[in-house]
């Protein structure tokens, strides 16, 4: 019985001491314009009330008016004065948590104003109560003026709000980026930490190197409504990517960083790049000239131009991250 009590005791303790030292969330991390479409979003559902700037009904721009004041933010009154303060920004620069601003709905002019929250969305009182819309539907497409930015967004000259300027990969990312090559998400970040796909790897390779898909592809657990099924199909004619024998290509398993460089090999032909030969020269501590990968690999260091690959040591059977893949595709493009 002592000894049970003792073992209850133990846990007891590990259990408080995980809530201490757990990590918190940080509020900030989230850009002001993301917290304003956050909240704006709890009201989904509150019914349209002409006039209304509170929680009971909302017109469109009592409904700005209420949500940007809860972030010290004070907005005109109505959707044509709202037009005239902050900064204009084209539909397609827009951030979530600027304002767009459409005319010609229930009078003439501008009359309609809403919060944009990204992927070509906006969130506004509408007849139905407050609901997301489309910026390209039918109704508000041709309606759709103008945007203005009124909150500060993350700064342009660090592309992504989670890649700092002096991160080794943000020049590759940077200019594959503005080659419609590597892209971030929705919430402006890169990610460049997370896990690359066979599926995104293929799609990353395939809009260098422009392959033309061959169909349906031969993998069953590749079906055509998958977003990467066309690229998939085009690097697997080309022999860059395979499948298993099981008949899958598993387009959402990461990759290893040795994969990754055999990959590379084989669509970039990175030993024809190198000024060196790379099959009998030892270059990582941790990659013997045996392994099946090495020349693959030593090619990645020679080739780098970011120094992420000028280590001591490969760690090859490591899942390849974003920022990893992006960096290599730079170096060997």
């Amino acid at each position: 019985m002592l000894k049970q009590l003792r073992l209850i005791s133990r846990i007891l303790i590990v259990f408080v001491l995980s809530l201490t030292l757990a990590p918190h969330w940080n509020a900030s991390a989230a850009s002001k314009g993301e917290e304003i479409v956050a909240l704006a979003k709890k009201y989904t559902g509150v019914p349209y009330v002409f006039g209304g700037t509170s929680p009971s009904g909302f017109d469109c721009s009592g409904f700005l008016y209420y949500i940007y004041g809860k972030f010290g933010i004070d907005l005109p009154r109505t959707s044509a004065e709202q037009y005239k303060v902050g900064n204009a920004v084209s539909k397609s620069d827009l951030l979530p948590g600027d304002i767009v601003l459409f005319e010609n709905t229930y009078k003439p002019g501008i009359s309609h104003s809403g919060i944009y929250i990204g992927n070509n969305s906006f969130i506004s009182a509408e007849n139905s109560g407050i609901k997301v819309s489309s910026l390209s539907s039918s109704y508000w497409g041709p309606k759709f003026v103008k945007g203005k930015r009124i909150v500060e967004q993350p700064i342009e000259g660090s592309l992504f709000k989670d890649l700092p300027d002096n991160h080794p990969a943000f020049e590759a990312i940077k200019l594959l980026n503005q080659q419609d090559v590597i892209k971030g998400y929705n919430d402006q970040s890169y990610r460049p930490d997370d896990q690359v796909t066979r599926g995104q790897a293929a799609a990353i390779i395939n809009r260098v190197l422009n392959y033309n898909s061959t169909g349906s592809n031969s993998f069953n657990d590749v079906g055509n409504s998958n977003a990467f099924s066309e690229d998939i199909s085009a690097i697997e004619h080309a022999g860059i990517i395979k499948g298993y024998t099981d008949g899958t290509f598993r387009p959402y398993e990461p990759m290893t960083r040795a994969q990754m460089a055999v990959i590379l090999d084989r669509a970039f032909d990175l030993s024809s790049k190198t000024q060196v030969s790379t099959a009998s020269i030892k270059v990582y501590n941790d990659v013997p000239v045996s392994y099946w990968a090495s020349e693959a690999i030593n090619s990645l260091y020679h080739l780098d131009k970011t120094t992420l690959y000028q280590t001591s040591k490969f760690r090859a059977i490591d899942e390849s991250t974003r920022a990893e893949f992006a960096a290599a595709i730079y170096n060997v493009k």
